[in-house]
């Protein structure tokens, strides 16, 4: 039986990929785990969700949240690029790896491990 801790490390680190693929599964997920959740639950839920696709606004959403660690800190070209990626990406411009790359770059300059560790970005 896993421990807690291994519990909300495996959620840590797949949370924002769920988030991305599916909302519902991510609120679920979330409420579950103010439970007693047990780890092979939360896999199974995670791999049920890695079967959904992803809508644009779940895209949006994550990519959101994940900004939500550079707005506070980001240079004002970094802020102009976010806008214009979020305004390519709902126009088809460009995709969500590109988003995510986007992400992934700053996540690395300003050394948020978190995100670093996060499924979403590899």
């Amino acid at each position: 039986m896993k421990s807690r801790s291994e519990i909300e490390k495996l959620w840590r680190y797949e949370k924002y990929n769920v988030m991305m693929l599916s909302q519902k599964a991510y609120l679920d997920i979330r409420e579950s785990l103010k439970g007693n959740l047990s780890y092979e639950a939360l896999e199974f839920k995670i791999k049920t969700a890695k079967k959904t696709e992803p809508t644009k606004g779940s895209i949006m959403n994550t990519f959101d949240h994940m900004w939500g660690y550079f707005k506070k800190i980001a240079t004002n070209e970094e802020k102009a690029q976010y806008i214009k990626h979020k305004e390519q990406f709902q126009s088809n411009h460009i995709s969500a790896h590109e988003l995510l790359q986007f992400i992934h770059q700053l996540a690395v300059k300003y050394e948020q491990t978190y995100l670093l560790e996060s499924t979403i970005l590899h």
